[in-house]
């Protein structure tokens, strides 16, 4: 209980602390159209600042970091007339958000604007930006399953609640797809959805269809496009990944789903960059990696308030490359599972095109039976098996009654892909698809 008002008491000095104005000015000394260099003055990274324009407008800035005898910010709303010499000032901190029931239904953007045209909400309270620091030992260890709603993952790859899982595929194979179908069909209490670095279109699109669905009215949406300061994108990820924090600490099962991961990347490697970061594997920064660790890992289970936030992250494989893509490699060692998209599968035209085979659930075990557990098992099994002797037995190779279980394989393939195969409309809970999977795998 001591913990738990000191952590209150915590958060409320830090609301506090930043909405005070700070008194710090400097001048404009270097611009190239989003990167400011201005002249040090007190200030810290994360803060607000304000650029004074040629047409007597001020142009919104973050500070990011510091460079040799500069304050390096970048221009949160894209390029401005700024001028050599032009004032800045320090307004606000921007590392606590307003948190409250008023976010669910309600679309925002990574500064916590509304989007949806319906105003600002009543917020009761706030939570930090960032997270705050957890012991380890609070987080307890994933053993109940969350239904999805889709019958490939609650058979095949369960995630349970607490789990961290990425969904790697490359463009157009059906990512933003799969996370609609998780979003509308799930029994999470709180779904929390970050577009980030998305196409607007797509945005539009998204919104458009979770909002005509009954369960938008427990989601919480951010959507930052790819038009918007790399600075709004990570701050769009970490705002998201608090509003799940803040649902969590009052005990709900929260479903926390980022699309996607590798646009949030790009944005820390231009700040990185600009920051002059050595540049390593792709041109990847090492701050890139350790942002990934940071955002990945405030997922979990609370062991003291029981809530959870399981959380869904899109990973772009460049090229289709989904084994050797240094974001891909860098999220799957933090991640708790993957699921990864076949291109192959998508052209053929199975939806969702998840490679079975391929994907891997790390905490599966925990939250099934050993009966649904080996049901899984076979049935990777015989898909692998048609996989690897398709070719032979379209050749005339194979004669069927040599191996019992490669007949078996090709007998029951129609029964695999139709297990797979859910339709966008479609909802499959975990007790349906146990026994599906049951009946056709006795």
């Amino acid at each position: 209980m001591i913990a738990d008002a000191s952590a209150v008491l915590e958060r409320k000095l830090s609301s506090i602390n930043a909405g005070r104005r700070v008194n710090a000015a400097g001048r404009v000394r270097r611009y190239d159209g989003q990167i400011v260099h201005a002249s040090a003055f007190p200030v810290s990274v994360g803060n607000q600042c304000r650029i004074a324009c040629e047409n007597n407008q001020w142009a919104e800035a973050e500070v990011i970091g510091f460079l040799d005898d500069y304050t390096v910010m970048v221009l949160t709303g894209g390029n401005a007339p700024l001028l050599a010499g032009a004032r800045v000032e320090t307004t606000t901190r921007a590392d606590v958000v307003p948190v409250g029931d008023g976010l669910l239904g309600r679309v925002f953007d990574g500064a916590g604007n509304p989007l949806d045209g319906h105003g600002t909400p009543h917020l009761e309270a706030s939570w930090p930006l960032r997270g705050e620091k957890v012991n380890p030992l609070r987080r307890r260890p994933v053993r109940e399953s969350l239904d999805t709603g889709v019958r490939a993952i609650n058979g095949l790859l369960t995630v349970g609640r607490g789990q961290k899982v990425g969904i790697v595929a490359g463009s157009g194979v059906g990512k933003s797809s799969l996370l609609s179908c998780i979003a509308r069909f799930t029994t999470a209490d709180v779904v929390v959805i970050g577009l980030i670095g998305e196409r607007g279109r797509e945005v539009a699109g998204f919104v458009e269809e979770l909002s005509q669905h009954p369960s938008f009215a427990h989601t919480v949406m951010v959507a930052v496009p790819a038009d918007q300061s790399p600075v709004l994108r990570i701050r769009g990820v970490h705002r998201a990944t608090a509003y799940a924090e803040y649902f969590r600490s009052r005990g709900k099962n929260v479903l926390l789903m980022i699309d996607s991961l590798t646009r949030v990347a790009h944005a820390q490697r231009e700040l990185g960059l600009a920051l002059g970061e050595h540049p390593t594997t792709k041109g990847y920064p090492p701050s890139v990696i350790s942002l990934l660790g940071s955002v990945l890992e405030r997922s979990g289970l609370d062991g003291q308030t029981g809530g959870s936030v399981t959380g869904i992250y899109t990973v772009l494989a460049d090229g289709d490359d989904t084994t050797n893509d240094p974001i891909v490699d860098a999220s799957r060692a933090i991640l708790d599972g993957h699921i990864v998209l076949s291109r192959k599968q998508a052209e053929q035209g199975i939806f969702p095109a998840i490679d079975v085979n391929a994907s891997i659930s790390r905490t599966m075990t925990d939250c099934v039976s050993p009966q649904h557990m080996q049901r899984a098992r076979r049935f990777r099994r015989y898909l692998s098996l048609w996989e690897q002797n398709r070719d032979l037995m379209l050749l005339g190779g194979y004669q069927t009654g040599q191996d019992p279980e490669l007949d078996m394989a090709f007998q029951i393939y129609p029964q695999l892909v139709g297990f797979i195969s859910q339709g966008m409309q479609e909802r499959s809970n975990l007790v349906e698809t146990e026994a599906r999977l049951q009946a056709m795998l006795p």
